[in-house]
């Protein structure tokens, strides 16, 4: 397994599916064929699918040294054009390997997007299995963090459509989180789950905005010999209210590694609060079958409802 069986992972993984809204079919036919006519000095490198090609691209091995991936749909081709823009300039202030774009690809044989070719990163996904000393994982990643925010923003790409939304004010999901809890209604604690969501709106970031990645999620974190090593796919990356980026927290951390975690990160309460409210819209509307993730991912995210609200609790909120 290797970096690009990582998408978007609290999504669905395709690859060399038909894409909606008539899209051709991206498959390993049409990237051998724009980098056939976009990039010929490497026609003849094979090109290959990864196992799992991610929910807002479609990623493809191309050789052994690069990756090549496609935005599914127009919503996400905003992405592209920011991680070339900006990786560059982030990486010389981050403590672990992040993407590198090699070159970006132009609308052609029929596929209507811009696309990237990137550089490749070895490494695993993280899941608990191969991580050595979680704790330990926890510190280093709040320690990519908390240097990913101190980059300077000024100039970097306000939250916005091109992060999903993400990094921005948790109004933005605030009548479809209501209407997912009155979905669950009977299932769930309601009104648990409404003071959590309520105590996030309770607050925003007043600070100079920060830069966040967006989708700190096991698929987008590789691991070498048990620790991590790279962070991947800044998509959804951008510049606001990093809060979002707690959602891990949640999703991979428990007990004295989440502990860990919030320690050395080093965000207020508020903060806190709204990293949690945000990480419980998520679980929310796909539990209420909103975003057409399987009954697998739904029971998931099932459990990460439980937790959030049980911990809630036990804070006294």
């Amino acid at each position: 397994m290797d970096q690009d069986e990582a998408g978007h992972s609290d999504e669905i993984a395709t690859t060399g599916e038909a894409t909606t809204g008539g899209f051709p079919a991206i498959d390993v036919a049409l990237v051998r064929r724009l980098i056939r006519a976009q990039f010929p000095k490497w026609a003849d490198l094979p090109v290959r699918p990864v196992e799992f090609g991610g929910w807002d691209n479609r990623t493809f091995h191309l050789g052994e040294d690069m990756t090549v991936r496609l935005p599914s749909a127009p919503g996400y081709a905003l992405q592209v054009a920011k991680e070339h823009r900006w990786l560059p300039k982030l990486a010389p202030y981050l403590p672990l390997s992040i993407p590198e774009p090699v070159a970006m690809g132009a609308p052609g044989e029929g596929y209507p997007l811009n696309w990237s070719v990137y550089r490749w990163i070895e490494g695993e996904q993280a899941h608990i299995a191969r991580i050595a000393d979680l704790t330990e994982f926890a510190t280093t990643l709040a320690g990519f963090l908390t240097a990913l925010r101190r980059v300077d923003a000024t100039e970097g790409p306000l939250a916005g459509e091109h992060s999903a939304y993400r990094g921005g004010p948790l109004e933005t999901y605030d009548a479809e989180t209501r209407r997912a809890i009155e979905d669950l209604a009977g299932r769930i604690p309601a009104d648990v789950a409404t003071a959590v969501w309520e105590t996030g709106l309770a607050s925003s970031w007043q600070r100079t905005p920060v830069w966040f990645h967006g989708d700190v999620a096991f698929g987008n974190l590789l691991v070498r010999e048990g620790r991590l090593a790279a962070v991947i796919d800044f998509g959804c990356a951008g510049v606001g209210d990093p809060a979002c980026d707690l959602a891990v927290a949640w999703t991979l951390f428990s007990g004295p590694s989440r502990e860990a975690f919030r320690a050395a990160i080093d965000l207020d309460p508020e903060t806190w609060a709204r990293g949690r409210a945000w990480t419980l819209w998520k679980a929310l509307i796909v539990v209420a079958g909103r975003t057409g993730a399987p009954p697998g991912r739904q029971t998931v995210e099932g459990r990460l409802i439980d937790d959030l609200l049980s911990e809630y609790r036990q804070s006294g909120g």
